[in-house]
C-alpha cells in the first residue's frame, strides 16, 4: 500500500470518527433530562380555538394542533460553545423557538415513603424569544378539579390540582401516561382549564433551598412586617422580617415562600417576592457567566424534560430579560370562594378553593397570546 493512500484511509477514518462524533454530541445536546410531557404544542390561535370549541369548558383532545419543530443553526458551534450569546436566528434570539412555556412545580416532601410529594406551587411562565419577553402565572393549587387518565386505578376522578402531580408520579401506581407526575399535571391543567406546556421544571423544597444557598443567598424588600413564625411553634424573633431589606440565606426564602398567612393567597406573593430577588440575583454580571456551571449543578436534583441545548437557550435569553419585560401577573382573588369537599382518596372533608372555570380559561387565553386582563 503506498503511503499517499495511506494517508487518505487514515484521514478518511478520522473525518468519519468525528463525524460520528458530532451526531453523538448533537443527540445528547437535544436530548431530554427527564419524561417527556408527550402533549402537542398549540399556537395561541389554537389554544382560543380549543376554548371555542370545547363542550362545558372541557377542550376537544381531538382538535389538531400544529407542534413546531425549530432547526437550531450550527448545532456544533453551539456544542463546543460554553456561553452562547443573544443573538437573532429567524427573528428569534438565543437559536430558540419564537415561544416557549414552561410548567413550573415546587414540591413539597412526603414521609410516608413516597418517591414524590404534593404540588406546593404551581406556575406556568410563557417565555417569548422574539419580542423578548417573560410572563409567568400562579395557578393556585387548592383548585378541586377533574384529573384525566386515573379513573380506572382505584376510581379517583377528581381531586386537587396538585394531587394531580402527586398521584402521576412514580411509586404511587396511578398513572400510566408519559411525564410521570408533571405529566399527569399537565394534562390535568388541559383538560380543566384548555392551557398546553411544552416543557416543564419540577423541583423540591430541599434542592430549591440549596439553589438559594449556592447563590450565596437572595436580597428582598419588603413593603410591611412579615411574621414567619405563623403555623410554627414558639415565636422565634429571628423569624419577623420588618419592612425594608434583608438578605436571606436558602432557609429564610424557602420559610417566606411556604408562608401563607394571613391570607391563602399570601403564599403566591411571597413567592412572587422570592421569584424577583432570584431573578435580580441571576441577571447581575458576576452571576451571569457562572450560569451554566449553576445550571449544571443542579441538573440530576430536579426533574426536567428540557434538553441541554433548551436549557442553553434559556440562560442565554435571560441575558436580555430586564423589570421591563418581566411580569407575574395573578388571578384576581375576589375570582376564587373557599369550600370544603369530600375527598374520597383522603377519606377526609377537605379545603378547596372553587371558581368559575370558563374565567379561568379565558385569563389563560390571553396569558398564551401574551397578554393579561387588566
Amino acid at each position: 500500500m503506498s503511503k499517499n493512500l495511506l494517508v487518505k484511509i487514515l484521514l478518511l477514518e478520522a473525518v468519519v470518527a468525528a463525524l460520528a462524533l458530532v451526531f453523538i454530541l448533537v443527540a445528547i445536546w437535544n436530548k431530554p433530562l427527564g419524561p417527556i410531557l408527550g402533549l402537542p404544542t398549540p399556537t395561541p390561535q389554537k389554544v382560543v380555538a380549543a376554548l371555542s370549541n370545547s363542550v362545558d369548558g372541557i377542550p376537544d383532545s381531538s382538535i389538531s394542533r400544529i407542534e413546531p419543530t425549530p432547526t437550531p443553526e450550527s448545532l456544533l458551534s453551539q456544542i463546543v460553545s460554553k456561553f452562547i450569546k443573544p443573538t437573532a436566528t429567524s427573528e428569534s434570539l438565543c437559536n430558540g423557538p419564537a415561544e416557549m412555556t414552561l410548567l413550573l412545580v415546587g414540591s413539597d416532601e412526603r414521609s410516608e415513603g413516597y418517591l414524590y410529594g404534593l404540588a406546593d406551587s404551581i406556575r406556568i411562565v410563557r417565555i417569548d424569544f422574539t419580542a423578548p419577553s417573560v410572563m409567568m402565572v400562579d395557578i393556585p393549587r387548592d383548585l378541586w378539579v377533574e384529573i384525566p387518565g386515573i379513573a380506572d386505578h382505584y376510581g379517583v376522578t377528581h381531586g386537587k390540582l396538585n394531587q394531580a402531580y402527586f398521584f402521576g408520579n412514580p411509586g404511587m401506581g396511578y398513572y400510566d401516561g408519559p411525564g410521570e407526575g408533571p405529566g399527569l399535571l399537565a394534562r390535568t391543567l388541559e383538560h380543566n382549564f384548555g392551557v398546553s406546556v411544552d416543557h416543564y421544571l419540577a423541583v423540591d423544597i430541599k434542592t430549591f433551598e440549596r439553589i438559594i444557598d449556592a447563590m450565596d443567598g437572595i436580597d428582598i424588600y419588603l413593603d410591611s412586617n412579615i411574621d414567619l413564625n405563623q403555623n410554627h411553634d414558639g415565636a422565634n424573633p429571628d423569624y419577623v422580617l420588618e419592612a425594608g431589606s434583608h438578605h436571606l440565606d436558602g432557609k429564610m426564602a424557602l420559610r417566606l415562600a411556604m408562608n401563607r398567612y394571613p391570607t391563602i393567597f399570601q403564599r403566591a406573593r411571597n413567592q412572587n417576592i422570592v421569584l424577583h430577588a432570584i431573578q435580580a440575583k441571576l441577571l447581575t454580571p458576576a452571576m451571569l457567566p457562572i450560569l451554566p456551571k449553576l445550571a449544571a449543578q443542579f441538573t440530576g436534583s430536579v426533574q426536567t424534560d428540557l434538553s441541554p441545548n433548551e436549557i442553553n437557550q434559556l440562560i442565554c435569553i435571560s441575558q436580555v430579560l430586564t423589570k421591563d419585560n418581566t411580569s407575574v401577573v395573578a388571578f384576581p382573588d375576589d375570582m376564587f370562594t373557599g369550600d370544603h369537599v369530600y375527598d374520597p382518596y383522603r377519606q377526609v372533608n377537605t379545603y378547596v378553593l372553587d371558581a368559575d372555570f370558563s374565567q379561568i380559561q379565558a385569563y389563560l387565553a390571553d396569558f398564551m397570546n401574551g397578554t393579561w386582563p387588566k
